[in-house]
């Protein structure tokens, strides 16, 4: 039995293939390429199998959630490798040339001129602020499979998958470590956060295995991703409660040194072009998953 695969199952195995090529392309120079090669053959392998079950039990809440955990996974531990195939592929990161162009631009360095901002208290509202990335798209996906709305729910996995892997493109392509790091130098005191928000920051620190995922701000990025389809797919109160929230985690980004202002407007414009090429590609895939099907449906009739 062929898996019934979807748009969103099609873009994230498409992907995977791409980085899979990458890391056989870096295995000259990149001791970890054979673990990166491994990861990616099973992520595919795990995608095709929850694709494989969705399809034999049919559209079942068992299928389907266990589809959703694989694309959650796989789009985790992608993230995860990256720091390692990026270092196959370049032998330093483009963080001079994003301080040039915000100095540039303000005339300063943004996070050391946001120091006279800081305060304790301000900096553990913006770190949960930063936090929120991690539940604001899957708050909006809850809704929607909440409301039983399955085919608003996959429009908006594809669209926030697109982003996501869109923002990746753009750390392979120009890999930075942000100004946390590289203006540490410049800057005169720390962000005076309570214990408790350090605890925070250490264990995100620590989770996060890719370093150079500066430009763009995926944070950015994928938090307006949500922000526009809560608003698309018009749910009216999610969006009420989203606008403060993503607009304090775009703020974040650059008071808590994560990312340069140029990486926050990379990000809103990777928005709009997610927003732009998410409609037509996912018509797209969808006619060669119809296509497939098709064919499947001719084999089984000869």
């Amino acid at each position: 039995m062929r898996p019934n695969l979807s748009p969103s199952d099609l873009l994230t195995l498409s992907f995977l293939l791409l980085v899979f090529c990458l890391a056989v392309i870096s295995a000259h120079v990149n001791r970890s390429w054979t673990g990166l090669v491994a990861t990616y053959a099973v992520l595919a392998f795990a995608l095709l199998a929850a694709a494989m079950y969705r399809t034999r039990v049919g559209p079942t809440k068992m299928g389907f959630h266990l589809s959703i955990i694989a694309t959650v996974i796989t789009i985790l531990l992608i993230f995860n490798s990256l720091g390692s195939l990026i270092a196959g592929l370049h032998t330093t990161t483009f963080d001079s040339c994003l301080i040039a162009v915000d100095h540039a631009i303000f005339g300063v360095h943004p996070t050391v001129w946001m120091e006279r901002l800081i305060s304790p208290t301000l900096s553990s509202l913006l770190q949960f602020a930063y936090i929120s990335y991690y539940f604001i798209p899957v708050s909006l996906g809850v809704v929607l499979i909440a409301r039983g709305r399955f085919g608003e729910f996959e429009e908006v996995l594809f669209g926030i998958l697109l982003c996501f892997y869109l923002s990746y493109v753009g750390y392979l392509l120009v890999p930075a470590i942000g100004p946390r790091f590289t203006l540490n130098h410049l800057q005169t005191g720390d962000l005076q956060v309570f214990p408790f928000i350090k605890s925070i920051q250490d264990t995100l620190n620590g989770l996060e295995k890719n370093k150079t995922d500066a430009f763009p701000s995926g944070h950015t990025a994928i938090s307006l991703m949500s922000l526009y389809y809560a608003w698309h797919e018009r749910e009216i109160k999610l969006f009420a409660v989203l606008v403060p929230m993503v607009t304090g985690l775009i703020i974040s980004t650059v008071y808590l040194r994560y990312h340069y202002v140029i990486d926050v407007i990379a990000g809103i414009a990777l928005t709009g072009l997610t927003i732009a090429l998410a409609p037509g590609l996912r018509r797209l895939l969808s006619t060669q998953v119809d296509r497939l099907k098709a064919e499947d449906c001719q084999g089984k009739n000869q």
